[in-house]
């Protein structure tokens, strides 16, 4: 059996021209925790690398959890600076919905979601052919929060899994 080794073994210092948010994060972070997120990255430098995706065809790294500490970089002269314009990354290879979950995962264990956005994303997965099964032990939600969600969405396709014939 093959060793699994994690990617936090493999940092990369990657240009910060070749790094782009994702389409997909529903994590929000509000103005005086950003201010406090920049000067973190300004005492202590990039503690935690963000975890990417590396698209060959673009030559170009996608964020899948990372985006405040790429946001900071990105707005905050004298860390780019300081940093000669390099963001630390790790690269993960997994398919779009896949990445999305893993998104999902990073951001439920320290943030809170934007509502429309993880709407948008459980209805992204849906259309992908994602169970609600997959959706539920992939992004750590139960059955009555997914079911809010696609209620939420009001989006009738969300639903062609579920059976509502009365017995």
């Amino acid at each position: 059996m093959e060793q699994y080794i994690s990617p936090a073994y493999n940092v990369k210092a990657v240009p910060f021209e070749k790094i782009r948010a994702n389409n997909y994060n529903p994590n929000v972070v509000a103005p005086p925790e950003m201010k406090l997120l920049e000067l973190s990255i300004w005492e202590d430098g990039y503690t935690m690398p963000c975890v990417c995706y590396y698209i060959l065809e673009e030559d170009v790294y996608e964020l899948v959890d990372g985006f405040h500490r790429y946001t900071v970089m990105k707005t905050s002269k004298r860390i780019y600076q300081r940093e000669n314009g390099l963001l630390p990354v790790v690269v993960i290879e997994k398919d779009i919905s896949n990445r999305m979950a893993s998104t999902i995962r990073h951001n439920r264990a320290r943030g809170s979601h934007n509502l429309e956005l993880m709407c948008d994303i459980v209805s992204e997965l849906t259309n992908a052919g994602m169970s609600d099964q997959w959706i539920m032990k992939h992004i750590g939600m139960d059955k009555d929060e997914l079911l809010r969600l696609k209620q939420i969405s009001g989006l009738a396709e969300l639903f062609a899994e579920n059976d509502f014939s009365i017995p």
